[in-house]
């Protein structure tokens, strides 16, 4: 008898609360780790003396395409439906919509977000910034910086790129491809970010996303990285603000064309 009254005791209990899921929160800490992994896959590359040191362009691209897909998965995980984790993304579609109420709470939370992982690539390779020696590698993982500085191509590269991702992202959610499995959309999402990459991304490095370049290089300036150089401010403006006249463009011929 006192084995079964424990036992009701016991599966009577109400279930602990747990914290609550929002937008906010699902676009906070998918985008930390879409950086943790973007960020990461970078930093296997570049720093010396990892596992991955000169693996290439193919397995940042790779590595890429795949921090997208497990940033939504998770970003939508913690409450986030939208699950956009980019700030030309999020005012693409208020433009499409004519709702630009989530621009605010969505793009605070990505810069947030991205910081965060970036701080967590920095913790996570301590001991390879003082193996490499070569500033720029420092800096490359966190932020992207063009083969040929050419502002204005590098700002039309940025642009053209984000174009291609908002029209991609259009065309993956368009009811005109009928009802599409659940779960199978972040994994199309990864292939167009490797597509991107692999197609557009060599004269910049393709940022396409404002909170990607901009709040890691805000860490690279004042994280306590031994021998890190610039920041490279001169260029800073041109992954944020071409991606966002990519998104806005973007957002303009969906809404033209009822995408």
């Amino acid at each position: 008898m006192a084995y079964f009254a424990q036992t009701i005791t016991l599966t009577s209990r109400k279930p602990k609360p747990c914290m609550q899921t929002s937008p906010f929160i699902g676009e906070l800490i998918g985008t930390m780790v879409l950086l943790l992994l973007g960020d990461g896959v970078v930093a296997n590359v570049v720093l010396r003396q990892t596992k991955g040191e000169n693996a290439g362009w193919i397995v940042i691209t790779a590595g890429w395409a795949f921090a997208v897909m497990i940033g939504i998965f998770v970003a939508k995980a913690f409450g986030s439906i939208d699950a956009h984790l980019n700030p030309a993304v999020t005012v693409a579609f208020a433009v499409a919509t004519g709702d630009y109420s989530k621009i605010i709470p969505y793009i605070t939370a990505q810069m947030i977000g991205a910081f965060l992982g970036a701080v967590l690539v920095w913790l996570h390779h301590l001991p390879h910034w003082s193996a490499t020696s070569d500033p720029g590698s420092k800096l490359a993982v966190f932020a992207t910086g063009p083969a040929i500085r050419s502002l204005g191509s590098n700002f039309l590269s940025e642009v053209l790129g984000t174009i291609v991702l908002i029209l991609g992202l259009a065309g993956i959610s368009s009811k005109g491809l009928g009802q599409m499995a659940v779960g199978v959309g972040p994994y199309l999402v990864g292939i167009l970010v490797w597509s991107i990459g692999l197609s557009l991304g060599g004269p910049t490095g393709y940022s396409i996303n404002p909170a990607r370049d901009l709040a890691p290089r805000i860490a690279h300036a004042i994280l306590p990285i031994p021998a890190k150089g610039s920041s490279d401010w001169s260029y800073g403006w041109v992954p944020v603000l071409g991606p966002l006249v990519g998104g806005i463009i973007g957002g303009i011929l969906i809404a033209w064309y009822k995408l």
